[in-house]
């Protein structure tokens, strides 16, 4: 699972910039989840090959009593036993307060690595007001400038090192003698640990948990109909041992590395409670990280005919984006509709790692192009010439040809469809990748 990294440090010294450089972004908001508004914000990054997930948070105030603040602090806490590593952000300008002080206590009782950095360090590497930052008892003072991008690589090859990070390629594609990695994505309460409670006793199995990540991410290993699975549990399990109240049941980091994990992911919606902003966030990071996803709406036995339309209208504005995926309505408590929503599970699965030749790739392009030919831009017309696999889980298709550039969006919608219906692709998004043809003559002189 990739490795977390979280920002932490009092108001204004610079998270959210760091945030951005290190998540390349510019909003500071990636999964921005409902309820967690004031706070956490979730990114992925990258080093080289390696992918991680920053946590940025709010002004860090331990000792806050009341209010606003008090909320941030247990978010920030939260934020911390999520992560791997910590990285404690300090103001190099304005040098030491008593507040970096406050927040080092804490970081030390709550055990974390922890690597101390001084923000706004362009130009200050021998001030005097980085020494001072060795009282707070954290070792070497990194400092960085994050909005100026100085120190932000060396930074990150520091947090990763000790995380003994697999080199990327050793768990590729899944083939015919490995189980089917299923994470049960959703909110709190829509009744993912009642499915899986339900499916375990269904199945009369012996589950048992797998030695899991630092969250305690819980692999369930089981079989059904002779076809082994390995259920991902996204419940929001808390932390065994020495952990701190204020730890909320629900963790978005398990929920995002049980995605990036899983081979198929079923979204978990509610149906007394309809899709929410949240349902939508978690939809679209499914969507990006090109897992197979089947959507299952549980207690559909609890509304009525008018909540039922309703809800299906919902599905299809706010999640447009998941055509593709099978839609079930389900109850968990009531073992209705699990049957077909295990058949779907497994089309999704075959679909996503579905075995797509050259030869018949190339006959379908051509016979779309034949069929309707993409529109001309200018004095061109993008000429396809052919198609092949270019890679699986999600499948890729990539089409070579000359100006491959000006073909539209609906274009790219019509060929996807013509290769869904061919190869039966349900349940799995669809990549189509352009490679024009570079004439070696077009920059030499007449």
């Amino acid at each position: 699972m990739k490795p977390v990294i979280a920002l932490v440090g009092r108001p204004n010294v610079g998270k959210s910039t760091l945030f951005n450089r290190l998540t390349q972004t510019r909003d500071a908001i990636v999964a921005d989840f409902a309820g967690l508004t004031r706070d956490r914000h979730y990114g992925n990054g990258r080093l080289g090959k390696h992918e991680f997930i920053v946590i940025d948070t709010g002004g860090f105030e331990p000792d806050a009593g009341s209010g606003i603040f008090k909320e941030m602090a247990k978010q920030t806490r939260q934020a911390v036993a999520e992560a791997d590593v910590v990285i404690f952000v300090v103001d190099a300008r304005e040098g030491l307060s008593a507040q970096d002080h406050d927040i080092a206590n804490e970081l030390r009782r709550l055990g974390k690595p922890c690597l101390l950095v001084a923000n706004k360090a362009e130009g200050m590497h021998d001030s005097a007001k980085l020494v001072d930052f060795y009282e707070l008892g954290f070792g070497e003072v990194h400092g960085i400038s994050a909005a100026h991008g100085q120190g932000i690589r060396g930074l990150v090859e520091l947090a990763l090192e000790p995380l003994a990070l697999p080199e990327p390629g050793d768990d590729e594609e899944d083939d015919v003698n490995k189980p089917v990695k299923l994470a049960v994505a959703g909110r709190p309460n829509v009744g993912k640990s009642t499915l899986i409670n339900t499916w375990l006793g269904e199945e009369r199995l012996v589950a048992f948990d797998m030695p899991g990540t630092t969250r305690d991410a819980i692999m369930v290993p089981f079989e059904r109909n002779g076809q082994r699975f390995e259920l991902i549990d996204t419940a929001g399990l808390r932390r065994k041992g020495k952990v701190f109240e204020a730890i909320e049941k629900f963790s978005v980091v398990k929920t995002l590395q049980a995605i990036e994990s899983a081979n198929v992911v079923l979204l978990l919606l509610d149906a007394t409670q309809g899709v929410t902003d949240q349902d939508a966030h978690i939809a679209g990071y499914i969507l990006e990280s090109g897992r197979a996803v089947v959507i299952a709406v549980n207690k559909w036995d609890a509304v009525d005919s008018y909540q039922r339309e309703q809800l299906q209208r919902q599905i299809e504005m706010r999640l447009p984006f998941l055509k593709f995926a099978a839609l079930h309505f389900i109850s968990a408590a009531k073992r209705q509709g699990l049957g077909p929503l295990w058949q779907s599970i497994v089309q999704a699965h075959k679909s996503a790692t579905r075995k797509m030749s050259t030869p018949v790739l190339t006959r379908l392009l051509l016979e779309a192009v034949q069929f309707q030919s993409p529109k001309r831009s200018g004095m061109f017309r993008p000429k396809m010439r052919y198609a092949h696999q270019g890679g699986m889980n999600p499948p890729v298709i990539v089409i070579h040809g000359n100006s491959l550039e000006h073909v539209t969006d609906a274009y790219k919608r019509f060929l996807e469809g013509r290769f869904r219906k061919e190869f039966d692709l349900v349940g799995t998004p669809l990549r189509i990748e352009f490679k024009t043809s570079h004439n070696p003559y077009a920059d030499k002189d007449a």
